[in-house]
């Protein structure tokens, strides 16, 4: 089998010929090698001491990550997102900005957003 992209041909692999169990042990490696990461960061917290510079680029990291956050979600397909999805972001902004947990930045913002929708705001 083939598939076409651009006019150009790109053969695939037939499905027989794929493990079955890849998905599982691709999804234990991932975790594994999170769990290693975060280990890695608690064991070398107390060894390791960031300088200013990297203090002040990894404030800025997540200015910049945050600011892409809201951008994106205001926007659907190109479009506008609605006043709903608006305002669930500004109440996600607000509560992350005053240190709430994720869960509940999370839950809040849902819960604003099908509210609003279930008033009919688009």
């Amino acid at each position: 089998m083939t598939l076409p992209l651009a006019g150009l041909e790109f053969a695939s692999l037939p499905v027989d010929s794929l493990p079955v169990d890849s998905l599982p042990v691709g999804v234990a490696v991932l975790a594994a090698g999170t769990l290693a990461l975060r280990l890695a960061g608690t064991l070398l917290r107390s060894r390791v001491e960031p300088s200013a510079a990297v203090l002040a680029l990894v404030d800025r990291a997540v200015s910049v990550l945050f600011a892409a956050l809201v951008a994106t979600s205001l926007l659907e397909a190109g479009q506008f997102a609605g006043i709903a999805r608006t305002a669930g972001v500004a109440v996600a902004g607000v509560l992350a900005w005053r240190r709430a947990p994720f869960v509940v930045v999370v839950l809040a913002a849902a819960a604003v957003t099908a509210a609003l929708r279930l008033l009919g705001v688009p």
